[in-house]
């Protein structure tokens, strides 16, 4: 792994009503079409573990791997970043989604057994 690796952390969560639809969609388009962009390494998708009271936490986490700062810039000026919001938008623009907070974090250093 690169040491100036650079992750994505996008937390979301959604209405019990469209959580399938949501878990379907994310899985299956917007996750590929991310993937589409060379720069992004690798894609790794979480749901909260255990009891959540009153949505205090999000409920799922995207964290996406980059290899450097360039490359995030290159794929916030990609049309495969485009595509994958207006997909987004045109998706789920007020239907029962919630991002609680989207952020970038680069290493500092990782330990491995």
């Amino acid at each position: 792994m690169p040491a100036n690796r650079v992750i994505l952390i996008n937390a979301t969560s959604c209405t019990p009503e469209v959580e399938e639809k949501w878990n379907k969609w994310y899985n299956e388009t917007h996750i590929p079409m991310i993937l589409k962009f060379k720069g992004v390494k690798k894609a790794t998708r979480y749901k909260i573990v255990g009891d959540n009271p009153e949505g205090k936490y999000p409920t799922y986490l995207a964290i996406y791997e980059f290899d450097s700062q360039k490359d995030v810039q290159d794929y916030e000026a990609s049309p495969e970043h485009a595509a994958a919001h207006k997909d987004f938008v045109e998706s789920w623009k007020d239907k029962g989604h919630q991002r609680k907070w989207r952020v970038y974090y680069e290493v500092i250093k990782t330990w491995e057994k």
